[in-house]
């Protein structure tokens, strides 16, 4: 795996957005790359962001607006050759069965919590990096 992964974020909340590079730090385990972050607030920008390759996992807010991470998930995993894996951010513990419909490697629940968080996208990194090899 490269000296860095590209970790795409997507939440129509700056707030969002800053809990997950928060959360992350530089390097979200000693045994994974340094992170850097690629934000966007919008579906089309993840799908543009997507199609210029060299993400290694999305992050996407299940709350966001106009569109849903959810639903966002669901596109790129139809829609995106060798789709990266995607961590889904929901607001309730209870939507884990939409996680699954979604088609999402990993979920965690809003707020986020920086351990829980951490531990999800390095698992996707170290998933990403055994797939890669």
């Amino acid at each position: 795996m490269q000296p860095t992964a590209t970790v795409l974020v997507y939440s129509d909340d700056s707030n969002t957005r800053e809990q997950v590079r928060l959360a992350s730090g530089r390097r979200p385990a000693p045994d994974v790359p340094l992170v850097e972050f690629v934000e966007c607030a919008t579906p089309e920008a993840v799908l543009r962001e997507l199609g210029k390759g060299g993400i290694d996992v999305c992050v996407l807010d299940g709350e966001a607006v106009p569109m849903g991470g959810m639903g966002v998930c669901r596109q790129i995993k139809d829609e995106v050759f060798n789709c990266p894996p995607v961590l889904l951010l929901m607001g309730r513990p209870q939507d884990a069965w939409l996680a699954t419909w979604s088609r999402a490697d990993a979920a965690v629940t809003l707020p986020v919590d920086p351990v829980e968080f951490a531990s999800a996208l390095a698992s996707l990194l170290r998933q990403k990096r055994l797939l890669s090899a």
